[in-house]
């Protein structure tokens, strides 16, 4: 389940993609399998990347596929890189982390070459916004979420940075009544029944990809996608 769209990446076979903050590897591991692109996959915790090189063995690798897929753990404010290293950088759900993330943006913008696309999602601002009001705990979590994001801030983030805006969409709309529901319940020792069945409704989903889900997300994201994604590229 990708948040990112890779046909926006203008990828091209053995290009160099960096997935910093990839959790588990859903977008590392898709871009290396589906893409053919040597995909790297930073991440602070080295039990999620277990799991990311655990789930990568789940996969046949076709014979053509020269590529490779890598993991390390490496935090986004000091990425161990040369400038200009990588064709695109992935950053999902991650700017929201962060305390002062000044220092990270400037490091992805910094290893992406010239004519290279930056795609960056972070959690909406009105799912993320009700989250906030539902549960204080969801918010104070360690680790946890420290700040949203408006659309055009983020946005006006990266171009006084000297990046040039591409495109943006929403996405995981079906996701936000989840979160929401996990927000109302945060304080139970016990998962309610209702939070339970929507989570198995989100696997069904995401295993059968019915005609009507796909139909239920397209016409709620603009309403409700739980994620704003935007893409930018790095001028020459």
């Amino acid at each position: 389940m990708q948040t990112i769209k890779f046909n926006k990446l203008n990828l091209k076979p053995l290009d160099t993609v960096l997935d910093i903050g990839c959790g588990e590897g859903r977008h590392a591991i898709a871009l290396f399998v589906n893409n053919y692109v040597h995909a790297v996959g930073f991440d602070l915790s080295l039990k999620d990347l277990k799991i990311a090189k655990e789930r990568l063995k789940d996969f046949e690798i076709p014979k053509d596929n020269k590529a490779n897929c890598y993991f390390g753990v490496g935090d986004i404010c000091s990425l161990p890189f040369d400038d200009n290293s990588y064709s695109s950088v992935v950053c999902s759900e991650v700017l929201e982390h962060l305390d002062k993330p000044n220092r990270g943006l400037e490091e992805l913008i910094r290893v992406l070459k010239p004519e290279g696309i930056l795609a960056v999602s972070v959690p909406r601002f009105f799912p993320e916004w009700i989250c906030w009001k539902l549960s204080e705990g969801y918010q104070k979590t360690p680790g946890g979420h420290v700040r949203i994001f408006k659309h055009n801030e983020l946005k006006r983030i990266f171009l006084e940075r000297g990046l040039i805006y591409e495109d943006f969409h929403w996405a995981h709309a079906l996701h936000s009544p989840y979160w929401w529901l996990k927000c109302l319940f945060w304080e139970n020792k016990k998962e309610p029944w209702v939070l339970k069945m929507y989570h198995k409704f989100l696997i069904w989903d995401l295993m059968k990809k019915p005609i009507l889900t796909k139909v239920l997300e397209f016409l709620l994201q603009p309403l409700i996608g739980k994620s704003l994604v935007m893409y930018f590229r790095k001028p020459k």
